[in-house]
């Protein structure tokens, strides 16, 4: 289901129900998960399991796949960028070569009603809770609330390489849209709320935009910032 939201030149594997769930880790990989419970351990095995076969697609063998000692993020093979995601039932993984593709972020959540207090969690300003008021009112079979905080985790993994630093849930403003015709894919763009000399040094866009897709109960969305053409 990934596919519906990534442009051709990302390349992903996806692994539904309790496919994959118990693939050998790497030996590197096991300390992230020592202490996890079952659930956890299920879901970074499938990840990465994920990452392995979306990365072959690009010729690269095998390996480890780490996380940032910091925060957790996947550590990618030089040249290479890519995001994982996982939700009950769905575990999927996109990479792509930095020639191709600058950052990328995916996310998958199931399509339900958001839990209680979520929304106010991460913090929807004026305009965002306007918008998704207008989206419901127009297409109520989707949930508008959790497809937000989804698309703003895509928000977050895309940001990270460019700076390392997490943004919070204040710091970025998404508008979602649905495609012509149609209440079940759309679009999203987000706009980093940092002034500060984060954006000022020039390092990432401060504008990002995203794709989502609603198909079986789950829900998908998806930044990709495409490189420079070469000058």
């Amino acid at each position: 289901m990934i596919e519906l939201v990534l442009p051709a030149a990302v390349l992903h594997r996806a692994a539904y129900g309790g496919e994959l769930d118990h693939a050998p880790l790497h030996p590197e990989e096991t300390p992230a998960v020592a202490r996890a419970v079952d659930k956890r351990r299920r879901e970074y095995a499938a990840g990465r399991a994920c990452a392995r076969d979306a990365l072959g697609q690009l010729g690269i063998p095998p390996g480890p796949i780490l996380r940032d000692p910091h925060r957790g993020a996947p550590q990618w093979p030089d040249g290479v960028v890519g995001s994982i995601t996982h939700c009950d039932g769905y575990r999927a993984a996109a990479v792509a070569r930095t020639a191709d593709m600058l950052a990328l972020g995916i996310d998958a959540e199931p399509h339900d009603v958001l839990p209680e207090g979520v929304l106010e969690a991460v913090l929807a300003t004026d305009a965002e809770r306007a918008r998704l008021a207008e989206l419901a009112r127009r297409a109520p079979s989707v949930h508008f609330d959790r497809l937000l905080f989804s698309a703003k985790e895509t928000v977050y993994k895309a940001w990270y390489p460019y700076h390392h630093r997490m943004l919070g849930f204040d710091e970025a403003e998404l508008l979602l849209a649905t495609d012509p015709g149609t209440s079940d894919r759309g679009s999203y763009t987000a706009r980093v709320l940092i002034p500060g000399p984060l954006l000022a040094e020039g390092v990432g866009p401060d504008v990002f935009t995203g794709r989502w897709a609603v198909r079986d109960g789950l829900l998908v969305t998806a930044i990709a910032v495409p490189a420079e053409p070469a000058s």
